[in-house]
């Protein structure tokens, strides 16, 4: 069965990380819900994929654009839910995406994401879905756009349990510092390794440390080689992010475990016909 994942809901088809993304990749049928996660000024983890306001989906509450030189200076971590709530992140049209509806919405908390994907779920009589939640984690932003390593984790850990989702949940990172120390504190939580580089995956391996439950490497670098090497491993292997037609059906020919891609329809559409 393979693991359909709605990258940042459906980014091709709703704004990204959005409440009525997630909602229509849950009636698109997908397993799994891919999603960015950082830290409010009051501490509570909002669904976006960067730490800030950025000028290529965002306009300021009273809706003027966000230019690239001062996207930074809406810095989400220095912004309590309030505030967020208040900025637009699904107005703007996006190139890359012609076909992505345009409506006025924010940048929910995990929190509502979670809230709306059990209403939703309850309408259609399904009893649950898969969350993917990636930290969005720097070294170089830590005190600055979101809170040390170690915070940043236990804020996400915490939420995920006290909101009853951790059974369902995936936790993945690029930053092995991170996924390090969940580790190690938190043994039974699922761990996605993020890779973007040509290193071989064993040296990747000894850079993490420990082998995780998922490796996530951009869809470029998988071969028959790297499926063979994770399939003989026991490793999941859930490529990122794999929109064309040509591409979703290369993944799915090489046997990967999962997809994560801005068009999950697509994905299920091809798969389907497969079966």
């Amino acid at each position: 069965m393979l693991d359909i994942q709605g990258h940042r809901g459906c980014r091709g088809l709703f704004p990204e990380n959005s409440i009525v993304g997630f909602e229509k990749a849950i009636e698109l049928n997908v397993t799994t819900l891919e999603m960015d996660a950082v830290v409010s000024k009051d501490g509570r983890i909002i669904i976006s994929h960067e730490p800030y306001m950025s000028h290529e989906i965002c306009f300021t509450s009273d809706g003027r654009p966000i230019s690239e030189k001062d996207q930074k200076k809406h810095n989400i971590y220095q912004l309590n839910y309030e505030q967020i709530r208040k900025y637009d992140s699904g107005s703007k049209y996006i190139d890359r995406f012609p076909d992505q509806e345009k409506l006025r919405t924010h940048k929910p908390s995990l929190k509502d994401v979670v809230i709306a994907v059990n209403s939703k779920l309850a309408s259609l009589d399904r009893k649950s879905i898969n969350y993917n939640i990636e930290i969005k984690r720097r070294t170089e932003w830590d005190n600055t756009f979101h809170p040390p390593y170690q915070e940043f984790a236990d804020l996400l850990i915490k939420e995920v349990i006290e909101l009853g989702i951790l059974a369902v949940t995936t936790v993945q990172c690029f930053d092995t510092e991170t996924l390090r120390y969940i580790k190690r504190k938190y043994p039974s939580v699922r761990l996605v390794f993020l890779v973007d580089n040509k290193h071989s995956t064993a040296y990747n391996f000894s850079q993490l440390g420990f082998i995780p439950t998922i490796y996530s490497p951009n869809y470029l670098l998988v071969n028959e080689e790297l499926v063979h090497y994770c399939k003989k491993s026991g490793i999941l292997l859930i490529p990122w992010t794999v929109n064309e037609d040509k591409d979703i059906l290369n993944m799915i020919s090489l046997g990967v475990d999962g997809i994560i891609s801005d068009y999950p329809d697509r994905v299920i559409k091809l798969y389907s016909e497969l079966q």
